[in-house]
């Protein structure tokens, strides 16, 4: 049995021709099933990492994103006197109620304009982001027009260098700084004091309120409270799992649209490997026949073609993870379904993707070789020997 392994083996790449294009075929759809996946882990790592464990959030009841909550002031107020709230060493609570707005940017590459999220900050604002740091110029100072832009946006979009001023709410709004957020969401924002934010666009409203919460906090009691409170009417979240559903929809629309590109794509790299099977069996009755003749068992013929048609797949398969492996230094822009808002991710790979789309491989590699295979087991013994 082993050496009839070795000899599918050494067969599976005999008709060249074929043989190539299958392969082709077959890492083609890895590429793109891993890509879509990659895509997928990308987006969701970029937007759960920009939440803290230990922070939770406080949006309006039923509002989906920050963009669409409104929250009164005193809102911070009242969040700030829960026994779960964290304090500092001075005795102060760990709240930072902070506005939201969307502006229009040009881009660099295109020209056209793309939403950019506004963030207004309050004073405990960077205490409770302890993933961002500043990799150029200073912080801005509360109560001037001063701004800071994440890396994304300062490489993406027109006048958002160190230096230069952006005009948006009628005023400039000079740029002081770059941070970094080690990858996260927050870099395609610009910050700003909440409170120039707030009067410029004429929004004197917080749309969250962010907080750390106490080590030995309860979190569903302290979110019932908060909830259940008639002066706020709100929502509350953990950070990370409020960044997590603002990557639902648009990790949803990848899964359905890359589920269909690459079942259609797959269907053809099967009818391929099919193909190839086929053409391996008709030239190679008479050896079929001769293995037959020599002892070998109908189950013994159907493993070898199969082993060969796998051989095909599972090389296939590593060409089109490699390949997709080099996605991971590309940088994409797109407009969150979720907020409308532009945001720059990368793809990201795991273990986890390459070990499906290597299962991935192996089915196609196996479905299309099976009848192929089947075939080539049912020839009897005198018909395989005369070439028919």
């Amino acid at each position: 049995m082993t050496l009839l392994f070795g000899y599918s083996i050494k067969n599976a790449f005999a008709r060249k021709l074929t043989a190539t294009l299958t392969l082709g075929g077959i890492a083609l759809v890895v590429f793109v099933f891993c890509a879509v996946l990659m895509l997928q882990l990308g987006l969701r790592e970029t937007l759960v990492d920009t939440g803290t464990d230990g922070n939770a959030m406080v949006v309006r009841k039923a509002a989906t994103t920050e963009i669409s909550s409104i929250l009164f002031r005193q809102a911070s107020d009242v969040v700030a006197t829960d026994p779960a709230v964290a304090r500092d060493d001075q005795g102060r609570p760990l709240v930072a109620g902070e506005l939201l707005v969307l502006i229009s940017l040009p881009k660099k590459r295109t020209g056209t304009e793309a939403n950019v999220t506004i963030r207004g900050l309050d004073d405990r604002s960077l205490d409770l982001r302890p993933n961002v740091e500043l990799v150029d110029g200073r912080w801005p100072t509360f109560g001037t027009s001063e701004i800071v832009v994440g890396e994304k946006i300062a490489g993406s979009f027109v006048g958002a260098q160190l230096g230069e001023s952006l005009r948006f709410a009628r005023r400039d709004w000079t740029i002081v700084g770059v941070f970094s957020g080690n990858g996260t969401g927050l870099e395609s924002e610009i910050w700003g004091d909440g409170n120039q934010f707030g009067q410029a666009f004429q929004r004197l409203i917080y749309s969250s309120v962010l907080f750390r919460m106490t080590a030995d906090a309860d979190f569903t009691a302290m979110q019932n409270r908060l909830e259940g409170d008639p002066r706020l009417e709100v929502d509350v979240y953990r950070e990370k799992e409020y960044w997590r559903q603002q990557s639902s929809s648009f990790t949803g629309f990848i899964s359905v649209l890359g589920g269909v590109i690459s079942v259609v794509f797959s269907l053809g790299a099967i009818v391929g490997a099919m193909i190839t099977m086929y053409g391996s069996v008709a030239n190679r009755t008479r050896e079929i026949g001769t293995l037959r003749a020599l002892g070998f068992k109908r189950g013994a013929i159907l493993s070898a073609f199969l082993v060969e048609s796998l051989t095909i797949a599972v090389v296939g398969g590593l060409l089109g993870v490699l390949a997709a492996n080099g996605l991971q230094f590309l940088e994409v822009q797109t407009t969150n379904f979720d907020t409308f808002a532009e945001v720059a991710f990368t793809f990201a790979i795991s273990p986890g993707i390459v070990i499906a789309a290597l299962i991935f491989a192996v089915v196609m590699g196996f479905v299309g070789g099976f009848l192929p295979a089947w075939q080539a087991s049912r020839l009897k013994i005198i018909t395989a020997l005369r070439g028919r």
